[in-house]
C-alpha cells in the first residue's frame, strides 16, 4: 500500500477491524519509511461476470446453469459430477482473471466442448448437438465423422 504522505510502497498493518456488515475491512497502517500512520479500507468488488448471448443480451454468469447443462450431456455416462464441477470452476476462474467482466456464450460453449471432448466423446456430441443447434441428422452425422477421423 502506497503511503499518502511520502509515497513509499511498503507499510505494516497495525490493526484490522471488520465492519458491522462484514463487507469492509478497516486497516490501520504505518509507513515503513516515514513512520506516519494512515487508514485504508478494503471492500469486496461486486461486479457480476456477464455472459453475452448470441442475440446480444447480457445475463450474469450462472455456474449452476452451466453445470446442469453438462450433467444433462453426461447423463448415463461414467463422468463424475465432481469433474464437471471442476470444469465449471475453471471456466469461472478464467472469467475472473479477464480484465473485461464479460464473455461470449460461444466462448464458454467452446471451452466446455473442449473439456467434454477430452473427457467423454458421447457427452461431447450431446453437448455439441444442443450448443451448435444441429438442424438435421446430416449435421449430427458430420460431427460424428469428424470425431472418428480424429481417432
Amino acid at each position: 500500500m502506497k503511503c499518502p504522505y511520502c509515497g513509499y510502497e511498503e507499510s505494516k498493518v497495525i490493526d484490522s477491524r471488520e465492519s458491522k456488515n462484514g463487507m469492509t475491512i478497516r486497516r490501520r497502517r504505518e509507513c515503513l519509511s516515514c513512520a506516519k500512520r494512515f487508514t485504508t479500507y478494503e471492500k469486496i468488488e461486486e461486479v457480476p461476470y456477464m455472459v453475452v448471448k448470441k442475440d446480444g443480451r447480457r445475463q450474469p454468469f450462472d455456474g449452476q446453469k452451466l453445470l446442469r447443462g453438462m450433467i444433462k450431456a453426461c447423463e448415463k455416462r461414467p463422468v463424475p459430477v465432481t469433474t464437471l464441477e471442476e470444469i465449471v470452476d475453471e471456466i469461472e476462474s478464467m472469467l475472473q482473471e479477464r480484465p473485461e467482466k464479460e464473455m461470449k456464450a460461444s466462448e464458454i460453449g467452446k471451452l466446455v466442448m473442449e473439456k467434454l471432448k477430452a473427457l467423454d466423446k458421447v457427452a461431447y456430441v450431446r453437448f455439441a448437438s444442443v450448443y451448435r443447434e444441429f438442424r438435421d441428422v446430416l449435421e449430427f452425422k458430420h460431427e460424428l465423422e469428424n470425431l472418428l477421423k480424429e481417432k
